[in-house]
């Protein structure tokens, strides 16, 4: 069956439902047709005292939060990579919280992500103790007062975590943001 719609940059949008259900050739050409955009997700975690925990990776400048790439081709969705990725990342197995932030981000010689940012919680002196760190990917982890982020986090990652402060702080939420800045 040929997916009808109307002509939109060059590509078929379809109109029907069946167009959309319908895996034949012509709509699989026309979803491997489309744009791409990755997705990640993070955890946003604290010690009593309100450092931030972060992670130094090995592969790039920059410090991070523990989190990383959904795997949304095995069928993972957001919240389950955060929480996947706190486990690989720093052994702990911690449900994310609330959803903090989302986040458009550009990039240079990739396609956008969009980066879901999650409120890990308080981690205990115990959780502290426990953090095992992923050696292929992590070099260090540190607690990092929110004052002293900038010296830790560059770009888009360092407003998207201003940012989910901001919302842990007021108790709204979630902040939609489009490379680290609110979208008015």
């Amino acid at each position: 069956m040929a997916v009808h719609g109307r002509a939109v940059r060059g590509r078929t949008i379809p109109t029907t439902l069946s167009a959309v259900t319908t895996p034949d050739a012509d709509y699989a050409a026309y979803i491997a047709g489309l744009p791409r955009a990755l997705a990640a997700a993070a955890s946003l975690f604290r010690d009593a005292e309100g450092r931030l925990l972060l992670v130094e990776p090995n592969y790039r400048q920059g410090w991070a939060l523990p989190g990383g790439t959904v795997e949304s081709e095995a069928g993972e969705g957001p919240r389950q990579a955060a929480r996947r990725e706190t486990l690989e990342e720093i052994g702990l197995d911690l449900a994310p919280g609330r959803l903090l932030a989302v986040d458009w981000a550009r990039g240079v010689d990739r396609p956008p992500i969009v980066a879901y940012l999650y409120d890990g919680g308080v981690l205990t002196a115990d959780r502290l103790a426990a953090i095992r760190l992923q050696e292929e990917e992590l070099l260090s982890w540190r607690l990092v007062a929110p004052a002293d982020l900038d010296g830790f986090l560059l770009g888009a990652l360092r407003h998207r975590v201003r940012a989910a402060l901001a919302v842990l702080a007021s108790g709204g939420g979630p902040a939609e943001l489009e490379d680290g800045e609110p979208v008015a």
